[in-house]
This record gives C-alpha cells, sequence and structure tokens, in this order.
C-alpha cells in the first residue's frame, strides 16, 4: 500500500468517524423526546479505500399504527369518562343529594306522614314543600343538561379548529417531505414533526395512514373519509349558542362526509363529544322527562269516565295528564297553584281532591280524618307504569323505582366508560413503550456506540500520524 493511499483510508475514516459521532450526539440530546426516532448512521464504501455515512431513521410502521389506534380509543374513552363524571355531578348533586330520586323518596315519606294525620294542614304543607324540591330537582336538572350540551358543542367547535389547523401543518410538512426526498436531502427531522403531528390527529379521530412514492402520505379515517391527499380536506362544524330539550346538533363534517359518534366505546375525541352531546345527554333528559310524567301521573285527580286531570304536578298542557314522552316535560313541570299556599292555593286540595272541579273531590263527606286519597297517592308511586324505551330503560317500574333506576343507568355508563378509558390509557401506554424501545434513544447504546467511535478514532489518528511520519522521513531523506 502506497503512502497517498494510507493517507487517503485515514482521512476518509476520520470523517466517517466525525460524522457517525455527530449522529450519536444528536441521539443523546434528543432521548427525551418522544416524538425523536433514532437517526442510525451506516458506514457504505463507494470506491477503494473510501467510505462514506449514510443516515437512516429508525422506523416500525407496524407499532406506530398501532400507537395511533390506542391514542385515538384514549382519547375518545377519556373525553367520555369525565363527561359522565360532569354530567351526574350537574344532574345529581354530590352522593346524588340533589336527584330527583332523593327528591322523590322525601316526597312519599312526607306523603305517608299526611296520611297518618290529614287534618293537619301543616303536615300536608310538608308534603308541598317536598313537591317543590322534586320540582326543583327536575327544573335544574334538566337545564343543568342543556348547559352541558352547549358546552360540549362549543368544544366540538374547538377541536374542529385544532383539527383544521393540524390538518394544514401537516400539508406543509408533507410538501417540505416529498420536496426533499425528490432532492435527496435528509428529511429525518421533517418526517418526526410529521409523526409528531399524525398522533395529535389521531387524538381527534382514528387515522389510516397510506404512503406513496417520494414518501408522501395520505390521510384517511378509519371509515375510509379522506383527510388529506396533496391537500387537507376541510373539516366544518357550526356550533349553537344554546340547546332545548329535543333539539338535534350540528353535524361534523369531514371533507363534507358526516362524522357520527356512534355509540359504544368512543373512538378520538370528536366521537367522545358526539356521544356525550347527542347521546348520554339525551337519553338522561328523556329519563327526567319520563320521571315527570311519571309525578303529573300519580299525583293526578281521577274521576271516571271523565279523563284524568292534572293534580298536584301541572305542565303546559294541563289540565290533560301526558301520555307519552314530552320533550323537556322535566324543564316544564311545575306546582299546581290551587294547591300551594305560598300562591293562594289550599293544601286541603291534596287530601280531598277536586282541583279540576266538583266531579273530582274524592272527600265528599268533608270529613278532616279522610285519608283515603293519600294512602292512593303512595300506593301510584309505587305502581308499575310503561315508560318511553327512547329513555334508555325498558323495563317496567314505579316511579320511585325508576328515578332511582336512573342513577342506576348513569353510574353503570360512568363505570364503564371509566374502566374502559383506564385500559385504553394502558395500552396507548405499552404501545408507546414498545415503540419507544423499537425505535427511540438508548442512552446506554448510545454511550457505548460513542466508545466505540472514540476507538475508531484513535486509530485512524495514530494511522494518520504514522503515514505522517514515514512522509518526513521520507522527505529528509530524499
Amino acid at each position: 500500500m502506497s503512502l497517498s493511499s494510507a493517507l487517503s483510508i485515514a482521512q476518509s475514516a476520520l470523517l466517517s468517524t466525525s460524522r457517525q459521532t455527530n449522529v450519536v450526539t444528536r441521539n443523546v440530546a434528543d432521548a427525551s423526546n418522544p416524538d425523536y426516532s433514532r437517526r442510525i448512521a451506516q458506514v457504505v464504501s463507494n470506491a477503494p479505500g473510501a467510505r462514506m455515512v449514510v443516515v437512516q431513521r429508525a422506523v416500525d410502521q407496524q407499532l406506530f399504527r398501532q400507537n395511533l389506534s390506542a391514542l385515538s380509543a384514549w382519547s375518545g374513552q377519556s373525553i367520555l369518562s369525565s363527561g359522565l363524571d360532569r354530567l351526574q355531578l350537574a344532574v345529581n348533586g354530590v352522593d346524588n343529594a340533589g336527584s330527583a330520586s332523593t327528591a322523590i323518596g322525601k316526597l312519599h315519606n312526607a306523603l305517608q306522614l299526611y296520611a297518618t294525620t290529614p287534618s293537619n294542614p301543616n303536615v300536608g304543607a310538608t308534603v308541598i314543600d317536598a313537591s317543590r324540591q322534586a320540582v326543583r330537582s327536575l327544573n335544574s336538572g334538566s337545564e343543568a343538561i342543556q348547559a352541558f350540551r352547549a358546552d360540549i358543542d362549543s368544544q366540538i367547535a374547538t377541536s374542529v379548529g385544532e383539527f383544521n389547523q393540524l390538518l394544514a401543518q401537516f400539508e406543509s410538512v408533507n410538501k417540505a417531505i416529498v420536496a426533499g426526498t425528490r432532492t435527496g436531502t435528509d428529511v429525518s427531522d421533517a418526517l418526526d414533526k410529521r409523526d409528531a403531528l399524525l398522533k395529535k390527529i389521531a387524538e381527534h379521530v382514528p387515522v389510516t395512514t397510506h404512503l406513496r412514492a417520494d414518501n408522501d402520505m395520505v390521510i384517511t379515517t378509519t371509515g375510509g373519509v379522506t383527510m388529506f391527499e396533496t391537500v387537507a380536506r376541510p373539516v366544518s362544524f357550526t356550533p349553537s349558542p344554546a340547546y332545548a330539550p329535543g333539539m338535534a346538533g350540528a353535524t361534523v363534517y369531514i371533507d363534507n362526509v358526516p362524522v357520527s359518534g356512534s355509540t359504544g366505546e368512543a373512538s378520538g375525541k370528536l366521537a367522545g363529544l358526539l356521544q356525550l352531546r347527542d347521546g348520554a345527554s339525551v337519553t338522561m333528559q328523556a329519563q327526567l322527562d319520563e320521571i315527570a310524567r311519571g309525578l303529573i301521573g300519580a299525583f293526578a285527580e281521577t274521576a271516571p269516565p271523565l279523563p284524568d286531570a292534572a293534580g298536584l304536578f301541572t305542565w303546559s298542557g294541563a289540565p290533560g295528564v301526558p301520555g307519552t314522552l314530552v320533550n323537556g316535560l322535566a324543564g316544564q313541570i311545575s306546582i299546581n297553584a290551587a294547591f300551594d299556599p305560598d300562591q293562594g292555593g289550599n293544601v286541603n286540595l291534596l287530601r280531598d281532591g277536586g282541583a279540576n272541579g266538583a266531579a273530582y273531590v274524592a272527600n265528599t263527606g268533608g270529613t278532616a280524618s279522610f285519608a283515603d286519597r293519600l294512602i292512593a297517592l303512595g300506593d301510584r308511586l309505587d305502581q308499575p307504569m310503561t315508560f318511553h324505551p327512547a329513555a334508555g330503560i325498558t323495563a317496567a317500574a314505579s316511579v320511585t323505582a325508576y328515578s332511582a333506576n336512573a342513577i342506576g343507568w348513569l353510574e353503570n355508563a360512568r363505570q364503564q366508560a371509566t374502566t374502559s378509558a383506564d385500559t385504553k390509557e394502558a395500552l396507548a401506554a405499552r404501545t408507546a413503550e414498545a415503540l419507544s424501545n423499537a425505535t427511540g434513544v438508548n442512552i446506554d447504546m448510545e454511550m457505548s456506540l460513542m466508545l466505540d467511535l472514540e476507538h475508531t478514532y484513535q486509530a485512524s489518528a495514530r494511522l494518520l500520524s504514522t503515514v505522517d511520519e514515514m512522509l518526513k522521513t521520507l522527505l529528509n531523506a530524499v
């Protein structure tokens, strides 16, 4: 081997070692960045004695796709879980103290007490007070649900805005990747950024990716709706400032295709929000409406063959009694002024009947000890009735039992959502860990590689020093 060849080999080795060292240093510097993929410096011989360093980016597409799916599921379920917790507190209060079930239980007890002393109007007044509490729980619960829906609607609008921004950023980064790939420029940093954007997009909707020539990427939802292909597709939504019972929420569109919240487990933030706005909260409103209908029917005045007429509890359709689900009835129900002393009414009508005319009087003898009607009202609260299936509780039950079942329905939904959120969080953490192990930076490995490069550098430096001494000797001899 000639001295010039040896010198060339030593210089090439030093240059490649320097490039490898730079790559290892970069890996160590970004070891704590979860969106950074490890760079791998590969030494390639392109001519006798000449070497070059090719930098590759560690990837595992299968693990990455699994992580995206897990992130979507966790995001959707965590939104659903936290939303149901908020809804429960807003409607039923701490430990269900403000629930309709609690208020109806107190009303039932007050009614039984009044039946033991029907001649005492002060005891009758406690029934009216308990009735007011039942009305307040239904009115405030209905109001809280609509306020909750309006708030969720606002969150959907915010999510859609963030979604559009992420797609715009993705378009910019994807263009840079395609252009860099075509010109042979290192696009590793841009690929890291694109993967980070994909994770954020997956938090809003579940995604499927397709790679094309020049590292160009197409993004669709798991249902096949295109979100990005060369350019970002628009995501549109028209928020509503306020909600009323029975009002349908606006639809989210991706590239003019509607996004459904579906049922069951929510995948993606948008699906979770849509389920809260159009699913759980709507069902809860229907349950409150059915409880209100049950109360109106249980306390109605009867005088066959005349139709039943609204008694202690009334509504906008009085004196008729609602025979099926009425949207917003929980917000309409009120105390009949004829029974309420605070409104100039007579509490004895609860005992005697007759608020709707003489034909409905039950205590025809006018005796102060008459308790038959009070006992019958208490029995009606415990008599099974048929409720509308849209309220999510199909089994026939009494008003008392149904109001308790409504709490159970929500608690069950909360438990399922929380359990699923915990499971999805664990899956997201596991897939992220597996992806990090496959493509992330291991400090111990990098430091070991740095020591190897140091030894290589020392060997190349000694070779260069030896060649230098031999050249000096040769020149001196000449």
